[in-house]
């Protein structure tokens, strides 16, 4: 379903190039993901993370976890437990070393793990969360069915991503920044031009707003909402199992 990959001329499938690109730049990416954001990536974290707080998630499960911003994020609805998982090591490595520092071992485990292949058993959690995370997935519907595998009846998924602006001006102002600004600086950073081309790509791609409710209750949620956040750069979306 979703064609767009990191390295066009090589013919590896989208997981194991996207997992690549990561390790590639995880290095960078926190300060690249908060300076491309202009910051407005952590009010968009806060607000997603609030969607939660009447469920009062005891086991979380953070999916596509990068550097694990969104798990940390999470502690303020005071969990007993969040487990985030992510198919690239780089990544992960950043993470711990911000878990050490932070002493939020204890509180949140960043394991090795593949969204389409969740490494746990069925109505195991709470809650499930992933940021900027779904459009990456190799196959869409497969990676949401797991997360909903995974989800006990009656949990609830928050899925913070990336959409696209509809109003005039704001749509054309968005377009402009990703496709010219957002991939020379990324790539300067990051010296890897091929991961910020594939971010615009990557976006224009994913089927957001209604389409993704859509998929959402194709493979089995209900209650489904989405809320968009800063003019459409981003949505958020709920969904119960």
């Amino acid at each position: 379903m979703m064609s767009v990959v990191p390295y066009k001329h090589e013919s590896t499938g989208k997981k194991e190039q996207v997992a690549r690109m990561f390790d590639s730049i995880s290095g960078r990416y926190d300060f690249l993901n908060h300076l491309l954001s202009l910051g407005i990536d952590r009010s968009w974290r806060r607000k997603a993370i609030r969607m939660l707080r009447d469920s009062q998630p005891r086991y979380i499960l953070d999916v596509a976890t990068g550097t694990g911003d969104f798990a940390i994020q999470a502690l303020s609805l005071n969990p007993v437990k969040i487990v985030g998982i992510d198919i690239s090591e780089g990544m992960l490595s950043k993470g711990r070393t911000k878990l050490a520092e932070r002493n939020l071992g204890e509180r949140i485990e960043l394991l090795k793990g593949d969204s389409e292949n969740i490494p746990f058993e069925e109505n195991k959690f709470d809650a499930v969360t992933v940021a900027f995370g779904v459009r990456n997935f190799e196959n869409l519907e497969r990676g949401l069915q797991e997360i909903h595998r995974v989800l006990r009846p009656g949990g609830q998924v928050v899925i913070l991503e990336f959409s696209k602006p509809r109003m005039f001006p704001f749509r054309q102002i968005f377009n402009f920044y990703f496709r010219f600004i957002l991939p020379r600086i990324g790539s300067l950073v990051s010296k890897d031009r091929s991961a910020y081309r594939y971010l615009p790509e990557s976006v224009r791609e994913f089927p957001d707003g209604d389409r993704f409710i859509a998929i959402l209750q194709k493979v089995g949620f209900n209650h489904t909402t989405c809320k968009e956040l800063t003019f459409g750069i981003s949505s958020v979306y709920s969904a119960r199992k």
